[in-house]
């Protein structure tokens, strides 16, 4: 049985969410971790997690730092205590198309890994193209968690490693020029979990098309050949992982 760590299941993108879930069951995917990303998905994960063997995070993504309100953030505060919340992410720090609104999103960062912090909470971590910032930001808080589809140096990885995080890998390690292939060559298997981030990032031999949690099987096949293990010994270690992490 597999978990996809990290997916986007949200009627923006799929018309029946449902089917989708089962979809995944039937691959032995028996658990997902939805995560929202500005006030109106997580209000969907709220509503999400009221389904048997689903989980979710709750977060604002750097790219709706222009958008959001202060009421946001209290509304991820006040459901911190809902069993089925497992983490405050999706957060971080994306330079990707402007750096423009740099000091915004650190504050922004900031203000979630103080909540991460303050109620003991794992967080999951999107960074591009920030990974001084995000490193240095991180630092500053008591957190651990995921960084989410992880694409950085062998260095970079251990020093996520070394502050407690463990590293989500998804459908791009399947992508024909993906250099993340060598990277994760060298990582222990105990630092690793698996995410698909459906509806995006679709692994091969899928690629070009919509992307969902039952795809984790191909991106477990892939790493399984990578790291020369059995596909049951990844999942095995995988979930530890997981359990290690979360609160599931």
């Amino acid at each position: 049985m597999f978990c996809d760590t990290h997916c986007h299941l949200f009627e923006e993108y799929y018309d029946n969410i449902d089917e989708i879930i089962n979809l995944a069951n039937n691959e032995n995917v028996n658990r997902m971790i939805v995560s929202g990303c500005d006030n109106k998905t997580n209000i969907e994960v709220i509503n999400l997690i009221k389904k048997d063997n689903i989980y979710g995070t709750l977060g604002i993504h750097p790219e709706d730092v222009e958008n959001y309100e202060s009421k946001d953030l209290k509304f991820i505060e006040s459901n911190l205590k809902n069993p089925k919340v497992v983490a405050i992410g999706e957060i971080g720090l994306d330079y990707h198309y402007t750096k423009d609104d740099k000091d915004k999103q650190i504050e922004l960062f900031e203000k979630q890994l103080f909540l991460a912090e303050k109620y003991n909470i794992p967080v999951v971590i999107h960074s591009r193209e920030a990974t001084e910032d995000t490193i240095n930001v991180l630092k500053k808080y008591n957190v651990k968690g995921v960084i989410h589809s992880f694409s950085g140096s062998l260095e970079t990885a251990n020093i996520y490693i070394k502050m407690g995080f463990c590293l989500g890998v998804n459908g791009v390690i399947t992508f024909k020029n993906c250099n993340m292939k060598d990277i994760i060559k060298e990582i222990d298997l105990n630092n690793i979990i698996l995410e698909t981030d459906s509806p995006y990032l679709t692994p091969v031999p899928f690629r070009g098309k919509q992307n969902d949690p039952s795809k984790i099987i191909e991106i477990a096949k892939f790493v399984a050949e990578l790291k020369k293990v059995n596909i049951n010994e990844l999942a095995k270690i995988t979930n530890s992982n997981i359990y290690r992490i979360f609160d599931i």
